[in-house]
C-alpha cells in the first residue's frame, strides 16, 4: 500500500491542494471558497492521507503551478502523476491535455481527433470533468466547440476557468470576458 501525503499552499487565485504517494502526484486541489474547505475537499478524496511537508519533487511540482497560477509561462508537463487509478482513455486524454502549452487552448473535438476518434468529443469532456491534477493537466485550456468556453467542475466554475486563461494570456473566441460573467447590477459602470 502507498502512504499518501498533502500540503496546502498560496497561489494567487487562492489555497490550492496537493497529495502525493510513492508513484508521484495523486492529485491536485484548486481552491475552494475557504482555505478550510480546500482541506476537507482534499481529507475526503484522500480519507488516509497525512498532511506532511513535500519532498523536494513535490515541492518543485507546487512551485510550477504556484508560478503558472502567477502568469509566468511553465511547463508542468515532466512532473510524474500516479495513474493508478485512471481509466486508460482519461490517461491518453490527460496526455494530450498536457501538451498544450501555456497561452493556447484545444477543442474537446481537437483532443479526440488527437485520439483517433473524432466522435469521441463527448467523453473527452467527462474525462475533463473528471480530472484529479488540475493545471498540471491543464483542463482549463480545453474548449466546446466554436471556441466557447464550454464547463468547468472547479469551484467557481466557468468564472474560474475564464480567470486561469485570463492569467495565461489565452485567447478564447467570443467568450465573455470574466467581469462580463458577472451580473449586470455589479458590473463597473452600470446602474
Amino acid at each position: 500500500m502507498w502512504e499518501t501525503r498533502f500540503a496546502l499552499f498560496a497561489t494567487a487565485v487562492g489555497c490550492c491542494g496537493i497529495a502525493w504517494n510513492a508513484r508521484g502526484i495523486a492529485g491536485v486541489q484548486l481552491p475552494e471558497r475557504r482555505d478550510s474547505a480546500t482541506r476537507v475537499r482534499l481529507q475526503r478524496r484522500y480519507p488516509d492521507a497525512r498532511e506532511a511537508t513535500p519532498p523536494d519533487h513535490v515541492q518543485q511540482a507546487v512551485d510550477g503551478i504556484v508560478a503558472l497560477l502567477s502568469g509566468e509561462a511553465r511547463d508542468l508537463s515532466a512532473v510524474t502523476l500516479d495513474m493508478a487509478g485512471v481509466p486508460p482513455f482519461h490517461r491518453n486524454v490527460y496526455a494530450v491535455a498536457r501538451t498544450i502549452p501555456a497561452g493556447a487552448t484545444l477543442s474537446y473535438g481537437d483532443i479526440a481527433t488527437r485520439l483517433g476518434d473524432s466522435s469521441a468529443a463527448r467523453e473527452v469532456g467527462e474525462a475533463m470533468g473528471r480530472n484529479p491534477f488540475p493545471i498540471i493537466v491543464p483542463c482549463h485550456r480545453v474548449l466546446a466547440a466554436g471556441g466557447r468556453i464550454g464547463g468547468f467542475s472547479a469551484t467557481g466554475g466557468v468564472t474560474t476557468k475564464l480567470r486561469l486563461l485570463e492569467i495565461e494570456g489565452a485567447q478564447v473566441g467570443d467568450a465573455p470576458t470574466l467581469f462580463e460573467t458577472l451580473p449586470l447590477l455589479v458590473r463597473p459602470g452600470r446602474r
